[in-house]
């Protein structure tokens, strides 16, 4: 969900980690020059989730490991979901909604919030909770956690790739 710190966190662990971070988002907004509110103003949410679900594909045929965070909708078409339960290892950043309304505010920047965010919120997380069920290898909860203690939860239930020497 927007405001679970999937960016933050995502960022401390690669750099744990010692691995490349993509935030999807932000690799949208670099390949098509304009920022995800544009996109979504000019050519709806439906092209926004084409251009998502191109970038995902993209980063999971990457051949290093890549610490990748996913925009909050990423899981609303059952082929991301595949791709991301079949070919990655999916950890939920799950958060209450007084977290999230918290960390999003009024929400301006982002194109699904409207003039009451805790009401957004509700429907969205509603909407999606079970597809980020179905997707997660682990859930974490992230009430109450710096961005350093979340990616510190994660990489004790983060099951690596074994190494041949």
């Amino acid at each position: 969900m927007m405001g679970s710190g999937k960016s933050t966190v995502g960022f401390w662990l690669a750099r744990s980690e010692g691995l490349r971070f993509v935030d999807l988002d932000a690799a949208i907004e670099e390949r098509q020059g304009r920022s995800i509110s544009e996109i979504f103003d000019a050519d709806g949410e439906g092209r926004f989730r084409d251009f998502e679900q191109e970038e995902l594909a993209q980063c999971l045929e990457s051949p290093e490991q890549l610490v990748i965070s996913c925009g909050g909708g990423v899981v609303l078409r059952p082929d991301n979901r595949a791709m991301l339960k079949d070919r990655s290892w999916v950890c939920w950043l799950r958060a209450t909604i007084d977290t999230l309304g918290h960390r999003v505010r009024s929400g301006d920047s982002r194109p699904l919030l409207g003039g009451d965010p805790i009401a957004d919120l509700t429907a969205i997380s509603s909407a999606r909770s079970e597809l980020y069920a179905e997707t997660a290898h682990e859930i974490v909860d992230v009430d109450g956690l710096e961005a350093e203690q979340v990616a510190e939860q994660i990489r004790r239930v983060w099951p690596r790739p074994v190494s041949t020497p």
